[in-house]
């Protein structure tokens, strides 16, 4: 070899292992979905610990179940001891099938959509989407799944609004969940407050998923269901206590986004909140990570949408005519925004 040659290969030996890393972070998407379908986390919880146990109980190859368990040992989300193993209290939390913010059905999600991401290049020549906007199509068979996966995420989230709104003993309360697809916010809202009362504006398929989600957990009736498109769709004038708008905003472009919180401050009544829950940037771009990574979603996805930064949400909602704007990180890549 020549100098040259030996050179390259010191400088690029000490950084390789992390570029590599990046390179392949699909495998990550993989494996996690992957372990989600066949229910590996759930069977690891429930006592099958070897590889041999776990393929017989997840239906699936000793060679597959060992070479899954490898790779989730190195994602640091199973442990292994004395050949047996066991997933780490993150798992446990998070990827459990049936627990309340379980993300199984995330990970699988994401895994079908690996592929998109080969049209990234020409959406990033482009500006966007080369074909159909995926986020402005109603009749959409994606948002069966999608919106379920979202719920999961959103639950925590919505608890952490609720404390900070007091809505647990906020008495006879209106909701306008604007966009609000599974209906989980009005769920766990209405779940926590049994004289409050909500009405969900999205797209006909999308009620249709929510219909069915909150009826199963009880508070259906409580809610009332306006099938349209949220920027045509009228929000009323003084009729709620608070206005949600989440997971929304960064699917939308600055003037759709300032002209719609114009419209949810009609909405509110006095003293009333208009509550967003988004992945937001920093001023300077610099972070969060999950945020910026969430932007090259978007660019595929959507004509105008952005992960935006606190400044944009400051300077629409006060043009919007809000006083008080106030963001709340949570311990979830979503950063809440609370504006009076």
């Amino acid at each position: 070899m020549n100098g040259t040659g030996d050179s390259t290969g010191a400088q690029a030996g000490p950084g390789s292992d992390r570029i590599m890393r990046l390179i392949n972070g699909y495998w990550a998407t993989g494996m996690v979905g992957t372990a989600a379908a066949c229910d590996l986390f759930t069977h690891l919880e429930n006592g099958a610990a070897t590889p041999a146990a776990l393929a017989e109980r997840a239906g699936i190859a000793p060679r597959g179940a060992q070479a899954l368990l490898d790779g989730l040992v190195a994602l640091e989300l199973v442990t292994v001891a004395e050949g047996r193993y066991h997933n780490t209290p993150e798992a446990s939390a998070f990827l459990v099938a049936g627990r309340p913010v379980s993300l199984t059905g995330f990970a699988r999600l994401k895994m079908g959509h690996m592929a998109s991401l080969a049209a990234l290049p020409d959406a990033v020549r482009a500006g966007g989407p080369v074909t159909e906007a995926v986020v402005e199509i109603a009749d959409n068979p994606h948002w069966e799944e999608l919106v379920q996966a979202l719920a999961a995420q959103t639950v925590p989230v919505a608890h952490l609004a609720a404390e900070a709104l007091g809505l647990a003993d906020a008495g006879k309360i209106s909701v306008l969940d604007i966009g609000g697809g599974s209906g989980v916010c009005s769920a766990v809202w209405l779940g926590l407050n049994p004289d409050a009362r909500a009405t969900q504006i999205d797209w006909a398929p999308v009620n249709a998923i929510a219909r069915r989600l909150l009826a199963e957990r009880g508070v259906g009736d409580r809610v009332d269901h306006i099938d349209g498109d949220f920027h045509s769709v009228d929000f009323g004038h003084n009729d709620h206590d608070v206005v949600m708008y989440s997971n929304i905003a960064h699917q939308e472009g600055p003037e759709d986004n300032q002209a719609i919180f114009t419209r949810a401050r009609r909405a509110l009544r006095p003293g009333g909140t208009l509550v967003i829950s988004d992945y937001i940037a920093d001023d300077d771009r610099g972070g969060p990570p999950f945020a910026l990574t969430f932007a090259g979603e978007m660019l595929l996805k959507s004509r105008h949408g952005s992960t935006w930064r606190r400044r944009d949400y400051r300077t629409w909602l006060t043009a919007a005519g809000f006083q008080d704007v106030r963001f709340l990180d949570t311990p979830s890549p979503t950063t809440l925004v609370l504006a009076r």
